[in-house]
């Protein structure tokens, strides 16, 4: 015996998705953008040997971008 599916329940899940779907990859780009920023940090020290000052630098510039994106998405999505 097969169990068909509410389509009523189907329409609250696909609702549910569109409004959770803008929220879903904030924090994947929050961790990208900040790991890409201290890796690029880190090659420049090995290339300037500055030892860990590009390091901290670019990795406060990766959490103020990161977060930045990351605020400004949330409120776009809220209007």
């Amino acid at each position: 015996m097969k169990i068909k599916p509410d389509p009523d329940k189907l329409k609250n899940v696909n609702k549910i998705y569109r409004e959770v779907g803008p929220y879903l990859s904030l924090g994947l780009q929050l961790a990208v953008t900040v790991t890409v920023m201290v890796f690029l940090g880190i090659w420049l020290d090995e290339k300037f040997d500055l030892s860990p000052v590009l390091t901290i630098v670019f990795a406060m510039l990766g959490v103020s971008a990161g977060m930045y994106n990351f605020i400004k998405s949330g409120i776009n999505s809220r209007k």
